[in-house]
């Protein structure tokens, strides 16, 4: 509006506001709309129909008149409400119905309305309703057709088979059972829909937890590395130029990593459905950890040959060695670390040691490193233990399954839970 008024024009004009379109042809608060099609097609083929019957059975049953084609007509029509209002349409249709054959008119496709709207009333949960009147229809039927068939028209009419009555109330039934297996089915396929719908809402919030693991393993490790180098450059800014131009080169390297890591997590939200550019990174890369802890002042001793992993298992033992490389550069005073990586049969032990104590000093994170930690092996049918050591110090001891098979398993069990 304003960039109207800039261009010298005057008060912008309101547009006038159109209701969506379900608004302008359903119901506002969102009911379902009235079956105008449905309902013409089987209004018009009730009357047709009984017409063409009225022809076949001319001397048997009073010929149709005005009164007749009116209640043909309000029956049919009446089905444009069945869906709000299923169990006043069910009981109206069966008890016109029923008036149009105690009145003699001749019989048809009378009872395609009746039945349609006891579908509707079913379907809508209503069964009762639904049973109540086909019941009515079907003792209404039987009391005109044995006892007061003396007093209505046509004139000279005899009473019913039972024969017939048993066809009737095989009819009625039929149309129940139809209409209750279409509401059990109906419930079916809604219970289906709602499990496929919390399947894909469980996946996503699957995704959004390993994407929240990995952003928070990328940016705690290489900002605490970050963090320290800046420190130490301030300090040795003055007194040792050469030092801090190692620790700014260190912070440039580490950055550009992060970056990279923190895009490829990225891509996987732009284009979910994409292999990753690059491959998951594994124990394979545990000397650039060890390197990037070095940079950070930190000291890695490295025992044990990791062994072939599968692709999870490998990405869930880097990010836990370098959560737990992470949080011996924020909390511990020792310069010191040591990885031990050894096979107890089918499984990986890995463990992470430092001599502390613990600084106690606060250089940011999110707080949540050991729980992730402990939701990766988790994901794997694995365990994490983590506290401080009887003599000093603090260890973590992460078990992994080291066969591939066992892992893809694991993961397997926990996609079906």
């Amino acid at each position: 509006m304003d960039a109207e008024r800039e261009r010298g024009g005057g008060p912008p004009r309101l547009r006038r506001h159109r209701p969506p379109r379900w608004n302008r042809w359903g119901d506002e608060e969102g009911r379902p709309r009235r079956p105008w099609r449905s309902t013409v097609l089987i209004t018009a083929f009730v009357l047709f129909g009984s017409n063409f019957a009225a022809h076949a059975q001319a001397g048997e049953r009073a010929a149709p008149d005005p009164f007749a084609y009116a209640l043909l007509f309000v029956t049919g029509a009446s089905l444009l409400w069945r869906q709000r209002y299923p169990v006043p349409v069910v009981f109206g249709t069966a008890v016109t119905t029923l008036v149009y054959l105690g009145a003699g008119y001749s019989y048809g496709p009378v009872f395609l309305a009746v039945a349609v709207a006891c579908f509707s009333a079913v379907v809508a949960g209503h069964r009762r309703a639904a049973w109540g009147a086909m019941g009515v229809l079907w003792s209404g039927h039987a009391l005109v057709a044995h006892w007061l068939y003396r007093w209505l028209p046509p004139s000279g009419d005899s009473a019913a088979s039972w024969a017939q009555e048993v066809v009737i109330a095989t009819w009625v039934v039929a149309i129940v059972a139809l209409s209750e297996l279409a509401r059990v089915r109906r419930e079916q396929w809604a219970r289906e829909r709602a499990e496929r719908a919390q399947a894909v809402r469980r996946r996503a919030d699957e995704e959004r937890l390993r994407i929240a693991r990995e952003l928070h393993d990328v940016l705690a490790h290489s900002i605490s590395v970050i963090n320290v180098q800046a420190g130490m450059g301030l300090a040795l800014l003055d007194t040792d130029p050469e030092q801090a131009r190692t620790a700014l080169t260190t912070i440039k390297a580490q950055s550009k990593e992060a970056l990279g890591e923190v895009r490829q997590v990225l891509d996987t939200l732009r284009t979910p459905g994409d292999v990753p550019r690059a491959p998951a990174p594994g124990l394979d890369r545990l000397p650039e950890l060890v390197e990037q802890a070095a940079g950070a002042g930190l000291t890695v001793e490295v025992e044990g040959e990791p062994p072939r992993l599968s692709p999870g298992t490998g990405l869930a033992a880097f990010r836990i060695v370098q959560e737990a490389l992470t949080n011996v550069v924020r909390h511990s005073g020792s310069r010191r670390a040591r990885v031990r990586l050894g096979r107890d049969g089918g499984a990986l032990r890995l463990c992470v040691d430092d001599d502390g104590p613990a600084t106690g000093a606060e250089v940011g994170g999110s707080g949540n490193g050991l729980a992730g930690m402990r939701e990766r092996a988790a994901a794997l049918g694995g365990t994490i233990e983590a506290g401080p050591r009887p003599d000093g110090g603090f260890r973590v001891l992460a078990t992994l399954p080291a066969d591939l098979k066992q892992a893809g398993q694991a993961k397997g069990k926990r996609e079906d839970r």
